[in-house]
């Protein structure tokens, strides 16, 4: 073990510093992480086309996921960091493929959300993310920076509760390292309201009991109206607020950065950048596409929010009515993914919905 904090959120800043900080990786090529034991394999999904090469020679590059089962991709013991998690999996299993992840001695997740939403990408097409925490990169890479520490224990699990198997490649790059005090546990959750209700509000999270910080919003946004539809307000409530946030946005596309409905030249301008992004945008075909869909994050890296003692998020759908110059409430399908760090023991997640109320529809 190290007795140095560096070996957590390293950064290019002190990238050439000396740490006793232990690097380790956990892959189909070694289940466990051990050092000097990976690429081992005489089984695997390799097996055949590796022919004669022998052990060495990519016998176990990834797993299958039976359905209504839960594979265990990763286990560690503390205290460390993990760095990056890297996956792949076939793009229709994105919304039935379940990412867990539990610290310490957990029984419930800390992370719970289809695997294709954590990503940014809750359509099941791909869309491209070039972010600081989250990156997806050709074809279906899938990759988190997001910094997670744990004391005693991390367990990732991903859970298929779709009808077919699924193929999954990944790798998990961690470091055995001490762990701050004042170090916080990495939680997502995601929800989804479809059809959000005549003038309700889409919750992004609520019920967070404890100290920590809100660092990002994914939104899978469907309109199902004619009209701009981004007028809703993103508002933050923390510590106490009840009827009225102590946060609130001026609307959706300036909260995700940009401005004036994304318009330039009578078109939608996708984007990506380092902290915030509208990086996807699916257009109606006339024929089997019937509404527009957008992709959208947020990462509020440099502009934590914090809180004491409870936090939840709301969005509104908000939009113009075709007369009048007045507003329209919306009743769009919105899915969301909320990211925060925060002291333990959380508050349990909500159930995920049946299958058929995870599917893009």
């Amino acid at each position: 073990m190290t007795s140095e904090f560096n070996g957590i959120g390293m950064g290019l800043g002190n990238l050439a510093r000396l740490s006793n900080a232990v690097s380790r990786s956990i892959s189909p090529e070694n289940f466990t992480g051990e050092k000097g034991k990976g690429g081992m394999a005489l089984e695997g999904e390799g097996l055949a086309p590796s022919g004669t090469l022998g052990q060495g020679w990519k016998i176990s590059p990834c797993v299958q996921v039976e359905p209504g089962t839960t594979f265990t991709m990763a286990e560690m013991d503390g205290p460390g960091v993990i760095q990056h998690l890297w996956l792949t999996c076939p793009v229709e299993n994105w919304r039935s493929l379940i990412l867990n992840i539990y610290w310490d001695d957990e029984t419930e997740p800390s992370v719970k959300v289809p695997v294709g939403d954590f990503f940014c990408n809750g359509w099941c097409e791909r869309s491209l993310v070039n972010s600081l925490p989250v990156s997806v990169n050709p074809a279906n890479g899938f990759n988190s920076y997001w910094e997670m520490p744990f004391r005693k224990k991390a367990k990732i699990t991903m859970e298929n509760v779709g009808l077919v198997r699924s193929v999954l490649y990944y790798q998990v790059n961690y470091t055995l390292t001490e762990v701050p005090e004042d170090m916080a546990y990495f939680h997502a959750q995601w929800r989804r309201s479809n059809p959000l209700a005549y003038m309700d509000v889409h919750t992004i999270i609520d019920g967070i009991k404890g100290k920590g910080h809100y660092v990002g919003t994914y939104l899978a946004w469907q309109v199902n109206s004619n009209n701009w539809w981004g007028e809703g307000e993103v508002k933050c409530y923390m510590d106490g607020d009840t009827d009225f946030p102590t946060i609130c946005g001026t609307g959706l596309e300036d909260y995700f950065g940009g401005a004036w409905n994304w318009d330039m030249d009578g078109k939608y301008v996708t984007y990506s950048t380092p902290y915030l992004g509208m990086h996807q945008h699916i257009k109606s075909d006339g024929l089997y596409r019937a509404n527009q869909r957008f992709g959208m994050y947020r990462w509020h890296v440099m502009d934590p929010i914090r809180f004491e003692t409870d936090f939840r998020v709301t969005v509104q759908a908000l939009g113009w009515r075709s007369h009048g110059g007045k507003y329209l409430p919306l009743q769009d399908d919105i899915a969301s993914v909320a990211f925060w760090y925060q002291t333990e023991p959380h508050q349990p997640h909500p159930e995920l919905p049946h299958r058929e109320q995870l599917d893009v529809i």
